[in-house]
């Protein structure tokens, strides 16, 4: 299998925050934006991996910046790391001035997803290769990320953690 480079499962979407993806403060509700991360996550892992891509977990949400009524919101997604049949989804969350085209880092996320065949069955996925430091660094965490998880999940002993062993030698 090919690797593949993060850039080329950019997916990148644009739209506006309308009247009834509001809140009571008229700011886009958490809901609707985790909606929005996982189909541009979908697509992203998808097209890492040209197979039907299923959300595993949600494992980080950073709600840092509230998205009024009338925002124009770009929510961009890539493939951070591959495994044998997951992939881990980087995505920011920006906030454009409709005036001055500026963009501000409103929120983040990461999420897994898991590539399958026509049954449900997981199916291997091409590795990935990093090329800028932003994609390098979201790369080499990404496996300590997933030690962590399975560590707590108790699918891996600590002894098993390498990566995490070696932040604390």
């Amino acid at each position: 299998m090919t690797p593949k480079h993060p850039s080329e499962s950019l997916t990148v979407l644009t739209d506006l925050v309308l009247p009834s993806e509001t809140n009571a403060l008229n700011n886009l509700f958490g809901g609707e934006l985790l909606a929005r991360m996982d189909r541009a996550a979908s697509i992203s892992a998808g097209r890492h991996s040209r197979r039907i891509a299923v959300t595993a977990s949600v494992n980080h949400v950073a709600f840092n910046k509230a998205i009024p009524l009338g925002s124009v919101v770009i929510v961009e997604a890539k493939v951070s790391r591959a495994f044998k049949t997951s992939m881990e989804v980087y995505l920011d969350v920006w906030v454009e001035d409709r005036e001055s085209g500026e963009r501000t880092k409103a929120n983040e996320a990461i999420y897994t997803f898991v590539a399958v065949d026509e049954t449900g069955k997981p199916v291997e996925v091409p590795e990935i290769i990093p090329e800028t430091k932003l994609e390098i660094h979201r790369f080499e965490a990404a496996l300590r990320r997933k030690q962590l998880s399975l560590l707590l999940a108790g699918k891996i002993k600590p002894e098993e953690a390498t990566e995490l062993k070696a932040l604390f030698v």
